[in-house]
């Protein structure tokens, strides 16, 4: 599927997703991804919501974003709590969605000049 936006403005935008890749900007990626406004991290060391460690998430808590999504591939899996209210007690918002949901909601939130970040599973 593609999406579209009206004025991305030069932020990094979700242009489509299917099945084993995530576009952003028209460009596709293949694998874990981590993607915020002004930066892509490509190449995010997990691949799975079971691997998931709060390493994984210092590239994001080092740019202070309001909110993380986190897509979690075609079938919506929730981290665990301890994780997330380590996130939740510096004040940054979290939420789980599937990947497809994820590229949406980062595009809408983007547009409306919010600071989040999305942490994808391809």
């Amino acid at each position: 599927m593609k999406l579209h936006l009206s004025d991305t403005s030069g932020l990094n935008i979700f242009s489509g997703y299917g099945d084993g890749y995530v576009a952003v900007n028209q460009v596709r990626y293949t694998d874990s991804m981590i993607v915020l406004p002004e930066q892509i991290v490509e190449h995010w060391p997990v691949n799975s919501v079971s691997q998931l460690g709060m390493e994984h998430f210092d590239p994001l808590l080092a740019v202070q974003p309001e909110i993380i999504l986190l897509g979690t591939g075609m079938v919506l899996q929730f981290p665990d709590a301890s994780l997330v209210k380590k996130i939740l007690t510096r004040g940054i918002g979290f939420e789980t969605m599937d990947t497809q949901a994820v590229c949406r909601t980062y595009n809408i939130l983007s547009s409306e000049g919010r600071h989040v970040a999305a942490a994808i599973f391809v």
